[in-house]
């Protein structure tokens, strides 16, 4: 049986690849596919985890055993792995940054003997960059776009860049500085005046 894969990538709209894999094969199979499609750095650590309809993180199953109760991507065979319609899977391959490929199982086909598997069906789009420094624009679930920083720009927004009511003051406190300088020469011809 071929089980079909779209991946699609919360970075970019327009990025998608299809791909169709045997049954039989292992996550790892599907590591080694998206590495060699997408041209990523091998040496680089990446895990598969199950995921909820909303693409919450559930079963990790990593490159290596991690010790008790980890699964490996080579023992995780994809008929066992996948058990439910439109079952969803995060690909994490960037872990200093939290990035990952959403993958959904989207259906089964018939095995073409014609067809070597694993095989990418369609690539659109662009691969999103395997490592990035500084924030990611990302596409949320309620599609909105927000960055890893947003918390970040409420505080810069706020407290350190001026808005135009903070120009406005700023000009008024100019023009008094400037009588303020005027002042202390008044004040002592009135002081004068006052001896007189």
């Amino acid at each position: 049986m071929v089980y079909k894969f779209v991946v699609l990538s919360d970075e970019d709209e327009t990025f998608i690849r299809e791909f169709d894999f045997l049954d039989s094969q292992t996550l790892m199979d599907f590591h080694s596919t998206l590495q060699e499609e997408l041209e990523f750095d091998r040496s680089q650590i990446a895990s598969f985890y199950l995921a909820t309809d909303n693409w919450e993180k559930e079963e990790e199953f990593t490159l290596f055993d991690m010790g008790a109760g980890s699964t490996t991507m080579d023992d995780a065979i994809l008929e066992d792995v996948i058990f439910r319609k439109s079952q969803k899977i995060l690909y994490v391959f960037d872990f200093f940054n939290d990035r990952a490929l959403f993958i959904e199982y989207v259906g089964e086909a018939e095995e073409d003997d014609d067809k070597d598997y694993p095989v990418c069906t369609s690539s659109k789009g662009l691969a999103p960059k395997q490592v990035t420094f500084g924030a990611v624009t990302r596409k949320k679930a309620n599609n909105l776009v927000m960055t890893d920083d947003e918390e970040d720009e409420g505080l810069i927004d706020d407290e350190i860049f001026l808005d135009s009511s903070d120009e406005e003051g700023l000009t008024e406190t100019e023009e008094e500085e400037d009588d303020f300088e005027d002042k202390p020469e008044n004040l002592e011809e009135g002081e004068e005046d006052e001896d007189e």
